[in-house]
């Protein structure tokens, strides 16, 4: 990929952001990302980023595709965050036969999106699986062209397991009009993001549309070295960080208007204001610092063949710390504001609610935290959650 194409990216990010702030309440709204504006992120390139160059993708490497999903959410998050499960999506591509990649990614401007969760049944059939189930967290799933569910297999009646006893998953890969959406996101915050379950009822899946994740080898391509884990988790991270800049930048816009009750001067002008932005701006940048650092040591290690382990632990770690340190930023510039921040006219009170949906999410829970503790630790772990 050409550092022009990498420019581009994040010039193009840069310049939507005013129309993604002025739509938000309109997303918000719809519960779901108006179809223009999908289509307006799949056509600046947003969606292709994980996408095999070899399918007309752009293989961006981690840290520019993070920091461009990162500027989206500056504008708002649920935009960023259905374009990071796109480009995660897309990821599938490195697994899936060549014919098979070739008809599900028939244009550069292909919208894929999915959930990774085994939450499905696939029955092993002859030419492929019967697939049944329901899916929660379908994020962009209705403006997506072709969709992801994860499933158990099953064959002979039995569900197929690892030989550590976990369960093998696969990824099927159908296309939207095979989806039946049910209508459950009914949510605090992210309300844009469509992330409303999605269903699967009976339908016959060939074998050539099945990623087996764990079990297929992806194409032997830097990007895809990477663990399909870490890259899910670092674009969480990615949309609280921009949502952690958003807010602070908007606490200073409004602080220098702001004259609080009781009092004669504006809201910068007093001690604690100037503290709090202080601490969320260190909060924030020593946080992005520690993400952008093990991410761009990791790309390095895939460039020259294999990712460690320790370059995994410290991917999920930092990507866990910078979505907390970013939901804390947050907090600090939504109090500070005090009575200004709980109206829906403020961006202050929609950033709050947004980034305590991305801190709930299982990829930055506090179970990382005790996967990560017991590699520094030096206890005996296994990898399958990094």
């Amino acid at each position: 990929m050409s550092a022009a194409t990498e420019a581009d990216l994040r010039t193009a990010a840069r310049a939507l952001v005013p129309e993604l702030r002025a739509r938000a309440d309109e997303a918000e709204a719809a519960r779901r990302l108006p179809e223009d504006l999908s289509k307006q992120l799949a056509a600046e390139g947003f969606y292709r980023m994980y996408a095999p160059v070899a399918y007309g993708g752009l293989e961006t490497p981690p840290a520019i595709a993070m920091e461009t999903v990162e500027t989206l959410a500056t504008g708002d998050g649920a935009p960023a965050w259905v374009t990071f499960i796109a480009i995660t999506s897309t990821t599938a591509l490195s697994i899936l036969p060549e014919a098979t990649c070739r008809e599900i990614f028939a244009h550069p401007e292909t919208t894929m999106a999915g959930v990774f969760a085994p939450r499905g049944k696939a029955v092993v059939v002859d030419g492929g699986f019967r697939v049944e189930g329901q899916w929660p967290w379908g994020s962009g799933t209705q403006n997506a062209d072709w969709i992801l569910a994860g499933c158990q297999v099953v064959r002979d009646g039995e569900v197929e397991t690892h030989a550590n006893g976990a369960p093998r998953s696969r990824m099927m890969a159908v296309p939207r009009s095979d989806v039946e959406f049910v209508d459950t996101w009914y949510v605090s915050g992210l309300a844009g993001t469509g992330s409303t379950d999605f269903a699967i009822h009976d339908r016959f899946v060939p074998e050539t549309h099945a990623a087996g994740l764990g079990i297929d080898a992806p194409l032997d391509r830097p990007l895809y070295r990477f663990p399909q884990f870490g890259l899910l988790a670092m674009g969480i991270a990615a949309v609280a960080l921009g949502l952690g800049r958003a807010a602070i930048d908007e606490l200073i816009e409004v602080a220098g208007g702001k004259v609080p009750d009781a009092s004669r001067r504006p809201l910068a002008a007093r001690a604690n204001a100037q503290s709090d932005v202080a601490r969320a701006e260190a909060t924030l940048r020593s946080a992005r610092a520690f993400y952008y650092e093990t991410i761009e040591q990791a790309w390095a290690e895939a460039l020259e063949g294999r990712i460690s382990l320790e370059s995994k632990r410290d991917i999920r770690l930092a990507t866990t710390h910078a979505t907390h340190a970013a939901a804390e930023a947050v907090d600090r510039m939504y109090h500070l504001a005090g009575g200004t921040s709980v109206y829906r006219r403020s961006p202050l009170q929609r950033i709050f609610r947004d980034v305590h949906v991305a801190t709930q999410h299982m990829m930055v829970g506090p179970a990382t935290l005790e996967l990560t503790g017991r590699l520094l630790l030096g206890l005996e772990t296994s990898e399958v959650g990094l």
